[in-house]
């Protein structure tokens, strides 16, 4: 399936995404602010970013405008409570993300994941 960039800074939170990925037979890669995950995405090639927005060290918004200048071709999804902070045109998030908000249901979460990949 997909090998997936995961940053979440709630640790359960991170957790319950990564096993219900890795559940559905995703490879993920998991950290807990955006800037251990930056430097992940310098190293290595992953085919979706899956990031919450606000977290300490560096935002999702920034963590996904750097990897998306990486690597244009990676696929950028939010987790957010703050999904009108994604959808401010003025914070120059990359235009294709989709954003997914919380509270959600991990099959939800999976589901869009799935669909993401296969467009």
């Amino acid at each position: 399936m997909a090998k997936i960039l995961l940053a979440e800074d709630d640790h359960d939170m991170r957790r319950f995404l990564a096993k219900a990925l890795e559940k559905a037979g995703h490879e993920v890669t998991a950290y807990e602010d955006g800037l251990q995950a930056y430097e992940q995405v310098k190293q290595e090639t992953f085919e979706l970013l899956l990031t919450d927005i606000v977290m300490p060290e560096m935002d999702g918004i920034e963590l996904a405008r750097r990897a998306a200048e990486l690597d244009p071709a990676l696929r950028i999804m939010f987790i957010t409570g703050f999904a009108a902070v994604a959808l401010n045109p003025d914070n120059h998030a990359p235009k294709d993300a989709k954003i997914l908000s919380k509270p959600f249901h991990l099959r939800e979460l999976v589901q869009e994941v799935e669909r993401m990949m296969a467009a």
